[in-house]
């Protein structure tokens, strides 16, 4: 099993939203960074932990707990010429972007960055690197049980 922190903009879906979807599962489209679709594409698997993190918003932060529910599939919005996300080299043939489905476990208290960028057990957390931009990033499990016993 693997650990995963994912980011969503509350503006597109929020944990609220994932929490109203039917089953409360959403596929994780709209991915355009070749290293976060590799994660998905490569090594997510159906049962890993997702820390569901709320970005580009006033508080930053974890909101809650999900998992991996479906294994990485083409994302539709590739092929969609209206949609913001549609990729012009994209084939039904050769996809080049992938999403996986995820599923929430439980909404959470909010675990805001700066309680996050505080915590010396978090030090080492890819999202705090500098200069770290990805939407999806491997979690060291030692550091999902920490955040997981602060919620």
């Amino acid at each position: 099993m693997r650990y995963w922190l994912m980011k969503s903009e509350p503006s597109d879906v929020s944990i609220d939203d994932l929490a109203a979807l039917p089953a409360q599962t959403v596929a994780w489209y709209g991915v355009r960074n070749y290293q976060a679709r590799s994660f998905m594409r490569d090594q997510m698997r159906v049962g890993d932990k997702v820390l569901f993190y709320h970005s580009s918003c006033a508080e930053p932060g974890i909101a809650g707990l999900a998992e991996v529910s479906r294994l990485a599939y083409p994302d539709e919005t590739q092929f969609d010429q209206a949609n913001k996300y549609f990729d012009p080299k994209a084939t039904r043939e050769t996809p080049r972007w992938f999403n996986v489905d995820v599923r929430l476990v439980k909404k959470t208290r909010l675990m805001p960055l700066r309680e996050i960028r505080a915590a010396p057990a978090l030090a080492g957390m890819r999202i705090l690197q500098k200069g770290n931009r990805l939407s999806i990033t491997p979690v060291d499990p030692r550091e999902y049980e920490f955040i997981v016993s602060q919620l």
